[in-house]
């Protein structure tokens, strides 16, 4: 017999629970957030937006988007549903036997992947930045923050990988939680040991390393406790682990998308004027905000019940997870994106034009913030959309959807990109905005599979729903606007009059809209219970 205890069962999460786990991710995942902003307001102090900050950004960008990609995207989302069905099988020998196998499996090719990117990191920079081709200088600089940085993606997939299992039993905080570590090893790395670097982008890069070994030691304790710690066995074999392949290659489309077209704005942007690429950054890190702290978390609470309510055959279940999902997404996208579009140059001023960060510099970063925000709604609905189809094992139709996404990204990219940059100089403008739209296209498009199937029907109350947010949105608007229209002198007033007074218009925003929402009878109760 075996001293292990047997696989917790499977049970479903009633939507007051999926509030609250909601909550709980979204807190913790708000003060990484929030520490991700205090540590990127550092970057912009020490690193300002020129060409050693385009390489930095560029460098720190290409692990995460292989980590965004594979651990906390295609893999996380194929991995989920089989140990799901494992826990539903009862028997913690299988389920222990599952983790040791894809631990062993996918630390063999994070490793192999992570020697052949650091041996071949000038082929990496000629596909991430090949306008950096130009500048010699520029070009062995990111090479050389590669090679640094790139071993970050296999600690920090592993620590996905012990996120995924702690999720799947409904223990969302440490995973939420994690992302603080990079945080806090980047703001000290800046304060405490750049100044002691000629270069201070080298010491930033080392901290990023050194986060990836902290992140994955501090959730072993927590797996050990669900007596899941992994003893790592390489079995390409297994059952598990080749279902989990199989759901896995096609949906790295399904997934990726997003972090495709954005990493395309990084490479066209390597052939436009210094600093487009960290004004690019800049304006992305404001929009992933709202997008980390909600979508991020929602989506992350859904996918194991969706999960287990499609192995149960329960069809009413899943619509009804997926249409909580979507409602509370509207709720928050929508006024983020019109805070964000008019609000735009007053908080890139206040948050980032210190230090080496010129005026010129916010003013261009807050044109893409507003071009990027415009497809925050399109971000969010992707992020709850798409577990609809990977709770099903259906990986195909996101990928073919995901293809046109990017094929629409290309187009849009180059109708508009050059215009803009001839003309204006202001092309990265043209990148977020091709990049808002073909979110747009992505998440029509998920929507659109899902009624047609059958497996998403929308509750009976939208239209009611679409006229509380609409005129709430609307007070916001009116607020938001008067407010700005008696505080001007932006770019003349000091940091701590400029932080005074977008509290106070942001404030007032807030108010107006939980106002509107209360005056057309909107009350919190309503996402307690599925409709």
């Amino acid at each position: 017999m075996s001293d292990l205890p047997a696989a917790e069962p499977l049970m479903f999460t009633k939507p007051r629970s999926l509030l609250r786990s909601s909550m709980i991710t979204g807190s913790m995942t708000m003060m990484s957030r929030v520490l991700g902003l205090a540590r990127d307001q550092v970057l912009a102090h020490y690193l300002g937006a020129g060409g050693a900050a385009d390489a930095f950004f560029l460098a720190f960008k290409i692990p995460n988007f292989f980590r965004r990609l594979f651990s906390e995207g295609a893999f996380s989302q194929a991995f989920v549903p089989v140990l799901s069905e494992y826990r539903e099988q009862g028997s913690q020998v299988a389920l222990k036997n599952l983790v040791d196998r894809v631990a062993g499996c996918l630390g063999s090719a994070l490793i192999f992947i992570t020697v052949l990117a650091v041996l071949g990191a000038p082929a990496l920079g000629f596909i991430f930045a090949p306008g950096f081709l130009h500048d010699p200088e520029k070009f062995d600089l990111l090479v050389a923050l590669i090679r640094i940085m790139f071993p970050y993606l296999l600690l920090i997939s592993l620590t996905g990988f012990a996120g995924a299992i702690l999720n799947s039993y409904d223990r969302f905080a440490i995973p939420a939680f994690t992302p603080v570590l990079l945080n806090i090893c980047m703001i000290l790395a800046a304060l405490v040991v750049a100044p002691w670097f000629s270069a201070p982008w080298f010491a930033l890069a080392w901290s990023v390393l050194l986060a990836g070994v902290m992140s994955f030691l501090f959730q072993l304790p927590f797996l050990q406790q669900l007596h899941l710690l992994p003893a790592p066995k390489v079995d390409w074999r297994d059952p598990g682990v080749r279902r989990i392949l199989r759901l896995m290659l096609p949906a790295l489309f399904g997934v990726g998308v997003s972090q495709i077209n954005l990493t395309l704005d990084s490479i066209i942007a390597s052939w436009l004027p210094d600093g487009s690429i960290s004004w690019l950054f800049y304006s992305d890190r404001l929009v992933e905000l709202p997008l980390g702290i909600f979508a991020v978390a929602i989506a992350t609470v859904i996918m194991p019940n969706l999960s287990r309510q499609h192995v149960a055959k329960s069809s009413e279940q899943f619509s009804q997870t997926l249409d909580w999902a979507i409602r509370l997404i509207v709720l928050i996208a929508l006024p983020a994106t019109v805070a964000l579009v008019i609000l735009a140059e007053p908080i890139i001023l206040t948050l980032f034009q210190h230090g080496h960060l010129t005026l010129h510099d916010a003013l261009m970063s807050s044109y893409s913030l507003q071009s990027y925000v415009l497809g925050l709604l399109g971000f969010m609905l992707i992020k709850v959309l798409a577990p609809g189809y990977f709770a099903r094992h259906d990986m195909r139709t996101p990928v073919k959807i995901g293809m046109i996404a990017i094929a629409s990204n290309i187009v849009i990219k180059a109708i508009i990109v050059l215009p803009l940059h001839r003309y204006w100089q202001i092309g990265h403008v043209g990148l977020a905005l091709s990049t808002a739209l073909s979110a747009y296209i992505n998440a029509l498009l998920l929507y659109r599979g899902l009624r047609k199937n059958g497996v998403y029907i929308p509750g009976p109350n939208w239209l009611k729903i679409w006229r509380r947010y609409g005129f709430a949105n609307l007070l916001m608007v009116l607020t938001l606007c008067g407010g700005l229209h008696y505080l001007t002198g932006w770019h003349e007033w000091g940091i701590w009059l400029r932080i005074i007074n977008l509290f106070l218009l942001c404030s007032a925003g807030m108010f107006a809209y939980i106002l509107g929402l209360a005056m057309m009878g909107f009350r919190p109760k309503d996402f307690r219970v599925a409709h």
